[in-house]
């Protein structure tokens, strides 16, 4: 898989170091030309010092070839900018833009080009409240302009799941359970899983059956 991400600051190059660890050829575009002669001999990836808001430098550096875009800089306005033209001008199958405020984050949609949107801050929050939440629905991820969420449950007495199976849950069909944690160990959903309290239910849903999810594990 080849990835371009755009700035070189920590995330950037941490984003870069695992890619390339992990087998894919990496592009890296960064427009400050000596923050990129300091950071090339440190990582053997393709290193590009230019503007990646701009559609000459992204033509000339290869945009048109990669199969994944990471805006990553440190200025929202920049990686909506890149995000727009990596999915308009280069027609890139996924686009992943970082948010730096949550305040953007309503932003950070298809209109713009992006297909995953990641907060940092937001993302920090849910873990916080997925780690000392029960029965609650609590948002991990966003999908697709937001229109679809990782979600995570885990369920309390009394929950309408208790000793059901998945088959018999009777999930909306734009909702999958994806995973449940059931103490140190991950569960594969099948339709005979049966749900139990203490359980940490993953699902996939879209905005519109969110709240059918939350009747169905957590009640009303």
């Amino acid at each position: 898989m080849k990835v371009a991400i755009a700035g070189a600051g920590s995330v950037g190059t941490a984003i870069a170091a695992d890619l390339h660890a992990n087998g894919h050829e990496v592009l890296v575009i960064e427009k400050e030309p000596e923050l990129v002669e300091r950071l090339r001999p440190t990582l053997d990836i393709t290193w590009v010092a230019a503007d990646a808001c701009e559609v000459s430098s992204l033509d000339a550096a290869g945009m048109g070839s990669v199969d994944v875009a990471v805006a990553a800089t440190g200025d929202d306005e920049d990686n909506l900018v890149i995000s727009l033209l990596a999915k308009q001008e280069f027609a890139v199958p996924r686009v992943i833009a970082r948010v730096n405020s949550v305040k953007n984050q309503w932003l950070f949609n298809e209109s713009w080009g992006v297909d995953v949107a990641v907060s940092t801050p937001q993302l920090m929050t849910a873990l916080v409240e997925e780690a000392v939440s029960v029965g609650a629905l609590v948002r991990l991820l966003r999908f697709e302009g937001g229109k679809a969420h990782l979600v995570e449950v885990t369920l309390a007495e009394g929950s309408p799941a208790e000793g059901v199976s998945l088959a018999d849950l009777e999930l909306p069909r734009s909702a999958t359970v994806v995973g449940v944690v059931r103490g140190d160990h991950l569960v594969v959903p099948r339709g005979d899983t049966t749900l139990s309290v203490g359980d940490e239910v993953v699902l996939l849903v879209t905005d519109d059956a969110e709240d059918e999810v939350q009747q169905l594990l957590v009640g009303r």
